[in-house]
């Protein structure tokens, strides 16, 4: 059948002999509701391809501008009827046609006649034609070894039908009319057929193309075995420019002639080649003989010195200079300082002695190291490194010390490496060490620790027309030439020249169990293995590993079709837990690394570019890059995370050397540009509160076969083992329970049926559902709230019962609808925070298909049996990120949170688990405290909050950019946010500064500075975090950006001056309910102007990919408070572009329980975490500068005021920017809270 749902009776299709209009194959249940609602008319009807089951169908209809599907489900038979209530007998139909046919007459069972087909939107021929951007053409047919995707059925379309009606349609306007003119013209003597030809031409100009694609393929393959016929390949091509008339007809037949020749005769000159080349130079690779231990790894020293303080300062005569020698093989650190006479001391401390590491986040190149000296006595000495790439080399090697001397059996953590290259259709040079060493530009590995084996290698290339056994060969020479270690291939995926291979080391090859491999075709009309993606995923002991290398569409105006490729690889790519089918691939791993070659481009001209190239200057560059955009308008690679780039585009080199971009190309469709770009990526997503952090990410510049450099990352990942527990299954007495309170959620839909939820998770016996949801509300057409109470959700049951188990696992929800079965969003929950006796909040936002689509929130915990709460500290919490003197040179110093994903509440640590730490900071420059000003410092810090409850935020894409500013900002809610003209951001834990927020008449894509941070944490791990990024002043700063939540556009002038500034007189509830919330339907918009200004970098109405969406705009409006009432301590807003995640766990509270806090909770908060309060957090009714200081929960800044002066609440109305920059307020965020709430005590009195 031509259709996704399924067969129909006899043979015949289910959607007659053509499918009809109305019918929608592979669209997805929000882009139909999003279709109807342009619609807008009742009785506005689609027919898709169901989501739930295979083979059925949804009729989705509007009525009163809510959206209703029914499904249509096939029987035994093949018969087709809409889904009846129990006891109704269903009409059968044998075709789709037949069964709408009954349905547009009235009163036949739906909520209205159907009255309007939604018909499709049929895209041109021409869009398919998907020419390569490369040095030559890619060969449009697969190699001879054999492909492992599955080749299209017979359902599958192609592209035959249009082009034979289009000849169809020709030939009989031809014989309706211009063959009269052709016989007169033979009637006078004529000796052609001018209009026949003519008609000819038309008819074969789709067929010209295609010939001249292939004939530029194997253009290829002649240089290298046949240059005779190479020479008249090249001279066809050459010929076959800017022909028309008889001479393309004749021109087209003489190309056809070559090619029949070319393709019977290449394959047995190349056989006769190569048998000559396998005498002269045999290409065989010697045999591999194993070889299970590695090189050992030599003592390294460094050089380094104490870190003193003032009081130590007197201490004179007395040498800083240390030298700390690591030995990994013998477990020990030597401690060694020089005294007089050339005399040297020294400690040796073993690898057990070594307590914790403490990175610097404000000082990149210094380590604090606390060593046991006696019985629970211990030292911290700090030392500050030559740089910090030699603090982090010195740190690794110190983890390897301890991961080899340890007792565990199973590793806590290992290291990965992640290279892509698009190899332009030639073999690899014999030397590519320096890809997997990730030797070249850009965040590189030290000297020291470049050697060090990594634990997986993953190889992921393009255009790669080396045989499979032969490729993997060659990188296992490779990496036993450099390692000394014979690496075992667990998984070779290959769709023609798109090559995935995993290699491991040989002692972890027991670990690995569960894999899969999967490919997808995106080339033209996606049966064309040329562009697509290879997949494998593993289990690696108790972790899940997913890894994706693709090639996508090329050509710089291609952006959609990009988009679309992602899409459907994401959707159609079959790796993982069967179980998980109702979650796309991004919610089935614990890591997924996604790699390739993704073709987005620059969008800028040229000579600026290259300009930029040379000045080594890539920050305007990446706010221009079209991946970079489209993530920023949530279109593509939603929650993933990208390493800084800081690396010169890898594509389009000279080949021969990396000197050199070549960006023009004479084709055979005329001249082409290809601006140099970041072709080549490596993304990676995961599950909250895991352990991942990225520690280069570059490429090389001795690799110039390719018109591509090869790009190269490395990863450092928690992996948790099988666990088995001590004490055997639990009694019922010591059991753990997962309960839930409650949970609401928001979807973008404009259905109004009911729901439930499913919960997945490996640490069940199976999946549970919820009971239907019991309230359920809407104050606007396209968005929904539904809510289930302690009653209508399942407690749920693990397998095992110990924390130390429960702690690594996660549970997976899906939020689905009674009437097709079909979900309406995914999302994943980290146990770990949930663990305790009292109920924890959790809130993240909701996927499907790769689109948010909504937002979940609630109250659940994790009951463990205190039996069963014995826990062990990790490898990778010995290392911890020291946030000292980033609030001035006394702040607190506070060890936060390393892992990959921060707790979505507040915990007291169990045992170890307080040590943990956060790598993803260890990339913060100082930069912090010492940048300059940036230009519109005074942006508004609203800017910064993200209300995701609010259900303005769930505007249905396409709906014009004013629809937004048409919504009033005192009607928006905003539980999370407060008035931007008294913003309180949450308080970062030990008083960590923020960077400074970007202009709001800025460019509007910052630059990418990006963390590893995934789902959960897009709400509650968002505190702490701070605003955007900083255009001009974030130059150099290798932060990581949290992709989760992109700040939405800056908030302009006008909108604020929407905002009432009346003093707050009428307490709000501690708890507000969703159902307060008033949302107007979208109008016309009275502020419209005033969003184009803010930032967004469009004309007006402008609604083009270079727009900002909806959502976002919605977002932004969002943070406005109502009138009247106080405002609330925001317990997480989102973070703010460039900001270290992690400030303060505090901050990870989003959503409050529907039920009041009990004190038991409450003890385990800090104050500025509780929500609500009776008077207004920007009160400045205290009696003293600190008061009013700790009030807006940014005390750090006391000391800086006191010393300039400013020790009075009287005197401190006169204070201005300046005043509070030289009292070491930097941060313009924080510098608006102090001055606005100043400005309102002004007018309180």
């Amino acid at each position: 059948m031509a259709g996704g749902g399924g067969g129909g009776g006899s043979g015949a299709s289910p959607l007659g002999p053509a499918p009809p209009m109305w019918y929608h194959r592979d669209l997805s249940r929000a882009a139909a509701e999003e279709l109807l609602a342009r619609a807008g008319r009742d009785g506005s009807f689609l027919v898709r391809d169901s989501e739930s089951v295979n083979g059925a169908y949804a009729l989705c209809v509007l009525f009163q501008k809510h959206v209703h599907t029914y499904r249509i489900l096939p029987d035994d038979e093949g018969f087709l009827a809409v889904q009846t209530s129990q006891g109704v007998q269903p009409k059968r139909f044998k075709t789709l046609p037949e069964l709408v046919s009954l349905y547009l007459q009235p009163s036949q069972g739906l909520v209205t006649t159907l009255l309007y087909p939604v018909e499709r939107e049929e895209t041109a021929v021409s869009d398919d034609r998907d020419y390569s951007d490369g040095e030559d053409e890619k060969p449009p047919l697969p190699p001879r070894s054999s492909s492992t995707s599955t080749p299209p059925g017979p359902d599958t379309p192609t592209d035959s039908t249009p082009a034979a009606n289009g000849l169809s349609t020709i030939s009989h306007e031809y014989l309706k009319g211009s063959y009269a003119l052709d016989l007169e013209a033979v009637k006078q003597g004529a000796s052609s057929l001018p209009h026949l030809n003519k008609t000819l031409v038309a008819s074969c100009k789709r067929l010209n193309g295609e010939v001249d694609k292939v004939l530029s393929g194997l253009e290829i393959l002649s240089k290298v075995f046949d240059q005779q016929s190479a020479f008249m390949v090249s001279k066809m091509i050459q010929q076959s420019v800017n022909q028309g008339g008889d001479q393309e007809l004749e021109n087209l037949v003489t190309k056809l002639a070559i090619l029949k020749d070319l393709l019977s005769s290449i394959e047995k000159k190349a056989l006769k080649a190569l048998q000559d080349m396998s005498l002269t130079s045999p290409c065989s690779l010697p045999p591999l003989h194993s070889m299970r231990h590695s090189k050992s790894i030599p003592v390294q020293a460094f050089e380094v010195k104490l870190d003193v303080y003032l009081a130590e300062l007197t201490k004179i005569g007395k040498s800083q200079k240390y030298t700390l020698s690591v030995d990994v093989e013998g477990g020990r650190l030597v401690v060694m300082k020089k005294v007089k006479d050339n005399q040297e001391d020294w400690i040796t401390y073993t690898h057990d002695k070594i307590r914790q590491l403490i990175k610097s986040q404000r000082v990149q190149n210094k380590l604090g190291i606390v060593f046991e000296k006696e019985k629970d006595k211990s030292q911290r000495k700090d030392f500050i490194f030559a740089s910090a790439k030699k603090r982090e080399a010195f740190c690794q090697l110190l983890q390897l010390m301890k991961n080899k001397h340890s007792n565990q059996d199973e590793p806590d953590m290992i290291s990965i490496f992640i290279g892509t290259w698009n190899m332009g259709s030639v073999p690899a040079p014999k030397n590519v060490a320096s890809w997997v060493l990730c030797r070249g530009l850009g965040k590189t590995l030290d000297e020291m620790t470049v050697t060090i084996p990594h634990d997986l290698y993953v190889f992921g290339s393009q255009e790669n027309s080396v045989c499979d056994r032969e490729w993997v060969e060659s990188l296992r020479a490779l990496l036993k030439e450099q390692t000394e270690l014979d690496y075992k291939p667990i998984a070779v995926q290959t769709l023609w020249n798109i090559k995935l291979a995993v290699l491991v080391k040989p002692e972890h090859e027991n670990r690995i169990s569960h894999v899969g491999m999967s490919s997808v075709k995106t080339g033209i009309a996606n049966t064309l293995g040329n562009k697509g993606a290879v997949g494998v995923s593993f289990m690696f002991n108790g972790t899940s590993f997913g890894f994706v290398n693709c090639h996508l569409t090329s050509g710089n105006e291609k952006i959609a079709r990009r988009n679309q490729n992602y899409l459907d690889i994401l959707r159609l790519l079959s790796l993982g837990d069967k179980q998980l089918s109702s979650f796309d691939i991004s919610l089935r791993f614990t890591h997924l690394f996604w790699l390739g070659d993704l073709n987005y481009r620059l969008d800028m001209d040229i000579q600026e570019i290259l300009n930029y190239i040379n000045r080594k200057e890539f920050d305007p560059l990446l706010k221009v890059d079209q991946l970079n955009l489209e993530r920023e308008k949530n279109k593509v690679f939603l929650r993933f995370a990208e390493e800084e780039i800081s690396f010169p585009p890898t594509y389009r080199y000279e080949r021969g050397s990396r000197d050199t971009y070549v960006w023009q190309k004479q084709k055979a469709t005329g001249m082409r540009t290809n601006v140099p770009s970041w072709c080549d990526r490596i993304l990676w997503k995961s599950y909250p509160e895991t352990h991942i952090v990225c520690n280069s990410y570059g490429c090389t510049d001795d690799v110039v076969t390719s018109d591509h450099s090869p790009v190269f990352a490395t990863f450092e990942v928690g992996v948790t083992s099988q666990f088995v527990s001590k004490k055997g299954l639990p009694k019922s007495s010591e059991q753990a329970y997962i309960e839930f309170e409650s949970i609401e959620a928001i979807v973008k839909t404009a259905s109004r049926t009911k729901f439930f939820i499913e919960f997945y998770s490996t640490c069940l016996e199976e999946f549970k559902k919820s009971y239907e949801n019991d309230s359920q509300s809407s104050d606007n057409v396209n968005f929904l709230r539904v809510g289930w109470s302690n009653k209508q959700l399942t407690t749920l049951k693990p397998l095992l019962s110990e924390i130390e188990y429960l702690q690594d696992q996660h549970l997976l929800l899906t939020v689905k609808s009674l009437d097709g079965y079909e979900s309406y969003g995914e999302c994943v929950l980290a146990l770990k925070s949930m663990i305790g006796s009292t109920a924890q909040q959790f809130h993240t936002y909701l996927s499907h298909r790769g689109e948010e689509t909504g937002n979940i929130r609630g109250s659940m915990r994790v009951r463990v049996p205190s039996e069963r709460m014995g826990t062990r500290e990790r490898l990778y919490e010995w290392i911890s990120v020291d946030k000292d003197e980033t609030s001035g040179p006394k702040g607190k110093s506070a060890v936060v949170c390393r892992s990959g994903h921060e707790p979505s509440v507040i915990r007291k640590p169990l045992g170890e688990l307080g040590k943990v730490s956060e790598e993803g900071e260890r990339n913060s420059k100082e930069e912090t405290a010492a940048r300059p000003k940036q230009d519109g410092s005074d942006s508004d810090p609203s800017i910064s909050k993200n209300s995701y409850n609010n259900p303005a935020y769930y505007i249905l894409e396409g709906v014009p950019n004013q629809s937004a500013a048409a919504v009033s900002p005192e009607l928006l809610p905003s539980p999370t946010s407060t008035n931007p003209q008294a913003a309180k951001p949450p308080p970062p834990s030990a008083g960590a500064r923020s960077k400074p927020p970007g202009a709001a008449s800025g460019p509007p894509h910052p630059r990418r500075q990006v963390r590893a941070i995934s789902e959960e944490s897009s709400s509650e791990d968002d505190g702490g975090a701070c605003v955007v990024g900083a255009q001009g002043g974030g130059v150099g700063s290798t932060l990581n950006r949290p992709p989760p939540d992109f700040p939405p556009p800056p908030l302009p002038k006008g909108a604020l001056e929407m905002v009432p500034e009346a003093p707050f007189t009428k307490p709000r509830s501690l708890y507000p309910d969703l159902a307060e919330v008033r949302i107007p339907a979208a109008g016309p918009a009275a502020h419209g102007d005033a969003f184009r200004r803010g930032g967004v970098g469009v004309g007006a109405g402008a609604l083009d990919d270079q727009s900002c969406s909806v959502l976002q705009m919605a977002k932004t409006l969002s943070d406005s408070e109502f009138p009247g009432q106080p405002p609330r301590a925001p317990s997480a807003p989102p973070p703010l572009r460039g900001q270290p995640m992690g400030l303060g766990l505090d901050a990870c509270r989003t959503f409050p329980p529907r039920n009041p806090i009990t004190e038991s909770i409450a003890e385990d908060m800090p104050e500025e975490a509780l929500w609500g309060s009776s008077s207004s957090s920007l009160s400045v009714g205290e009696s003293s500068v600190g008061e009013w200081l700790q009030r807006l929960g940014l005390e750090r800044y006391e000391q800086g005021l006191l010393h300039n002066g400013w020790d009075d609440l009287e005197f401190l109305s006169d204070i201005t920017e300046e005043d509070l920059e030289e009292a070491g307020v930097h941060d313009p965020a924080h510098k608006r809270i102090l001055l606005e709430s100043l400005r309102q005590q002004q007018q309180q009195k």
